[in-house]
């Protein structure tokens, strides 16, 4: 009668440690060259969000195509980050002229797109911040909408937690990580 409670104990502390694992497990595959965190995207034609795995990082190339007013620190496009409130997905409205610009931009070239790229800070459970980083890209998206962008244009992606600009763990850092990015590729 001993043995058996103590496999079965040792059962039960292992089930317990299997359900406080933070992160899935996966298989293990990850392409080459992946940073292995997970992004998931919101295509706006089928209104799925779907997972995978990339960097979406401007080549100097990729950079250079742009115009002179993306360097311009007086331009609104030089600003490619939007910030937002905790628990929030409500653009603020000193980030209201930087979309406006990006959605001009954007209408006067029909032939260049961008990624929204939705991300929070690290509060929260990891299914939370994806969906809440994905609520905060779609706000950006739905305004770009609106000043008439093409949908075809914009892609969203939600990162949640998983790509911090600031590790540390107090307000500021957090307030830094509540951010929508618009990459243009």
């Amino acid at each position: 009668m001993k043995i058996f409670i103590s496999i079965i104990s040792i059962v039960f502390t292992g089930l317990i440690l299997l359900g406080c694992a933070k992160d899935a497990v996966k298989d293990g595959s990850s392409p080459e060259g992946s940073s292995g965190a997970e992004s998931y995207v919101y295509n706006a034609d089928t209104a799925q969000l779907k997972e995978l795995n990339l960097d979406n990082t401007l080549s100097a190339a990729e950079t250079l195509m742009l115009t002179p007013e993306f360097s311009d620190p007086s331009s609104p496009l030089s600003k490619r980050t939007i910030y937002f409130e905790y628990d929030s997905s409500q653009v603020l409205n000193e980030f209201i002229s930087v979309i406006e610009a990006h959605g001009q931009y954007l209408m006067n070239h029909p032939n260049q797109s961008i990624t929204l790229q939705g991300h929070s800070d690290e509060r929260g459970t990891r299914e939370y911040n994806i969906a809440l980083a994905e609520q905060r890209a779609k706000s950006v998206f739905n305004m770009l909408q609106l000043i008439g962008v093409m949908s075809n244009q914009i892609e969203v992606v939600s990162y949640g937690e998983e790509k911090p600009v600031a590790q540390e763990h107090n307000e500021d850092s957090f307030a830094l990580n509540r951010r929508v990015e618009v990459v243009y590729k």
